[in-house]
């Protein structure tokens, strides 16, 4: 029955997936092929990272599809997971778990509790810029060993990540419902809202950044109803709640930082040449199932 729902999620996520107009000039990625996947996020997609940072993520976590914990804040796998295996490719390894790692198909710098715009509130200093700097120097490394071995050591045909992969691949984003989170608890529904356009212009940055280092195909989830997390709902018992039972005030704000990002999206795509930006709106996929939830059993 879990995998049921879970495959259900995936099929209703794609079809609410909205491709921008320069899709028609984008020809050479029609049959997905990407030979590489590079995610920037939260625990919404962090595989690892959050695991060698601070200590593993304990079971239950895992144990519904790996058997054991997996690095996942989640009991089976991710949204990052399935677009892997979707891809025909293995699941990506986080940046900073080193022992055992192969990053020939792709690497993950998503780490949990982080935020797009840099902050000490912040359950992880992890924040998007550090994300995208962090790729920045994996990039540049890889670089440096080709080109020190011509690419013949069976490090760089096996393990290391190809430089002429890093313009085809597929870049994936899942961040931006812990600075709503973070912000909630000491701003009120409009205060928030108005802090939304900088952090829209910090993820704006990453992308630009990312693009300059050869990025053109970007995937970038929207946020969810954040207020419908659980431990949010356990914070704050005293806040409005819609007929559903989630913090409306705060789902208020998680739809108009969604409403800016589709916008900004819009515009970056005719910004930024030969690129392709995708808005996947996982706030609808979610909602969904969260309103849904009886008779999906």
């Amino acid at each position: 029955m879990a995998t049921s729902k879970f495959t259900f999620f995936i099929i209703l996520l794609l079809g609410l997936t909205e491709k921008s107009s320069t899709a028609s000039r984008i020809n050479s990625r029609k049959s997905c092929n990407f030979p590489a996947v590079y995610n920037f996020g939260d625990s919404n997609s962090d595989t690892g990272a959050i695991s060698a940072a601070i200590g593993e993520v304990p079971p239950p976590n895992g144990v519904a599809f790996f058997g054991r914990s997996a690095g996942r804040h989640s009991d089976g796998r991710l949204i990052i997971d399935l677009i892997t295996e979707n891809l025909t490719l293995p699941y990506l390894t986080p940046y900073l778990d080193s022992v055992g790692a192969n990053y020939r198909h792709g690497a993950n710098f998503a780490t949990g509790g982080s935020c797009i715009r840099p902050t000490v509130a912040c359950f992880s200093q992890f924040h998007i810029g550090t994300q995208v700097s962090q790729f920045i120097h994996f990039k540049t490394r890889t670089l440096s060993l080709y080109n020190q071995t011509n690419g013949k050591t069976p490090f760089c045909k096996g393990v290391l990540a190809r430089p002429k992969d890093f313009s085809k691949a597929l870049y994936t984003f899942d961040i931006g419902q812990n600075d709503l989170a973070i912000g909630f608890q000491n701003m009120t529904e409009e205060q928030l809202k108005a802090t939304i356009p900088a952090i829209i212009e910090s993820f704006t940055t990453a992308i630009k950044l990312l693009f300059k280092e050869g990025a053109r195909f970007f995937s970038i989830h929207n946020t969810g109803p954040t207020g419908c997390l659980p431990y949010l709902l356990k914070s704050f018992p005293a806040t409005p709640r819609d007929q559903y039972g989630c913090l409306k005030p705060l789902n208020n704000v998680a739809i108009e930082f969604n409403k800016q990002l589709k916008q900004k999206i819009s515009e970056l795509n005719k910004e930024l040449p030969y690129s392709l930006l995708t808005y996947v709106d996982v706030y609808s996929a979610k909602s969904h199932l969260i309103t849904k939830a009886k008779n999906l059993g």
